[in-house]
C-alpha cells in the first residue's frame, strides 16, 4: 500500500462511521508494533509524533523511518506531525514528506489562531499535505509537563474557524485531556454534537488515554474520525518490558527489542478494535 494522505483516510472514516487511530511513536520498535497490528486487522492507521517529543526522537531521524515504514506497509498509512507549534518544524516535516501536519494554536486568541492556521494551510498546499488544527483547549500538555486547564470548544467559533481556515481536520475540546487522567473524564457529548452539526470537516479527539471503550464509540458516532493515542502506547510498552523482565524473559538486547514491539502492538490492536477500523481497506 502507498503512503497516503490523512484527508483520504478521514473521508473514508466519515463514510464508514468509524475512527482512525493516530498512534504516537518514539522509535522503530513502536512503529513496527503499530503497523503489525494494523496489518493483522486490515486497518488504515496514522503514525504521528508531536513536536515536543523531538528532543528525544529528532525529526531528521524518526521522520524518514516513519515514512519508510508507511511505504512498506500492507495497509494505508498516513504520517502526521502532531502538535506542531513552530513554522520551522512544520516546514521540515512537509519537506521530509509527511502527509499531514497539525498546527496547534489553541493557546492563542481566536483571531491569531485563525491567521496562523491559514498560513500553515497555505504552506502545506504545494506539498499536497492535509492540515489539522485545534480550537478550544485540551487539558494537560502533550508531554505531561504542564497542567493546562481544559476549555471546551465553542461550536460557533468552531464553525467560523473551519470555514475561514480551510483545515482538513479539527481537534476539539470536550472534557478530554492529554496524559493520564487525574480523575474520571466527563466528556461533553452535547458540545460534540453541536460542533459536528455545524462543522463539515472530520473532528479529532486528543487525550484518548483513559477514555472508556463505550465513550470512544460514542465519540466516533458523533463526528470524531481521528483519535490520538499517545500515553497509552508509551505506558503499554513500558508495562510489557517490565513484565517480561520480571518473568525472566529478557536475556539480552533483542529480547528487549521484541518486548517493545509487542507492547506497541498490543496497545494498537486494542484501540483498532474499539475504533472499529478493522477490515476497512
Amino acid at each position: 500500500m502507498p503512503l497516503v494522505n490523512m484527508k483520504t483516510l478521514l473521508a473514508d472514516a466519515q463514510k464508514g462511521n468509524y475512527a482512525v487511530g493516530s498512534f504516537s511513536i518514539a522509535n522503530m520498535e513502536m512503529v513496527r508494533g503499530v503497523i503489525r497490528a494494523a496489518e493483522e486487522a486490515k486497518a488504515p492507521i496514522i503514525l504521528q509524533i508531536a513536536e515536543v517529543r523531538l528532543n528525544h526522537s529528532p525529526l531528521a531521524l524518526i521522520g524518514p523511518l516513519m515514512l519508510a515504514a508507511a511505504k512498506e506497509a500492507q495497509v494505508p498509512v498516513a504520517v502526521h506531525l502532531d502538535h506542531g507549534t513552530t513554522l520551522g518544524c512544520i516546514k521540515h516535516a512537509l519537506e521530509l514528506g509527511f502527509t499531514s501536519v497539525m498546527f496547534d494554536g489553541s493557546h492563542l486568541p481566536l483571531e491569531e489562531n485563525i491567521r496562523m492556521t491559514k498560513e500553515v494551510v497555505a504552506m502545506a498546499k504545494p506539498y499536497g499535505a492535509a492540515v489539522e488544527a485545534e480550537i478550544g483547549c485540551v487539558g494537560g500538555s502533550e508531554d505531561g509537563s504542564e497542567d493546562i486547564a481544559m476549555r471546551c470548544t465553542d461550536p460557533a467559533q468552531a464553525k467560523r474557524f473551519a470555514e475561514e481556515t480551510g483545515v482538513d481536520a479539527l481537534a476539539v475540546a470536550i472534557g478530554n485531556a492529554h496524559g493520564n487522567y487525574k480523575e474520571t473524564p466527563h466528556l461533553r457529548f452535547d458540545i460534540l454534537e453541536k460542533v459536528r452539526d455545524c462543522v463539515a470537516v472530520p473532528l479529532v479527539l486528543h487525550g484518548g488515554t483513559g477514555i472508556l471503550p463505550e465513550e470512544f464509540k460514542q465519540c466516533f458516532r458523533c463526528g470524531i474520525k481521528k483519535i490520538n493515542i499517545a500515553t497509552a502506547t508509551f505506558d503499554r510498552v513500558e508495562q510489557t518490558v517490565r513484565e517480561k523482565y520480571a518473568a525472566g524473559q529478557i536475556k539480552g538486547y533483542y529480547d528487549l527489542h521484541c518486548a517493545e514491539i509487542e507492547g506497541a502492538y498490543l496497545n494498537a490492536k486494542k484501540h483498532i478494535e474499539i475504533f472499529e477500523t478493522g477490515g476497512h481497506i
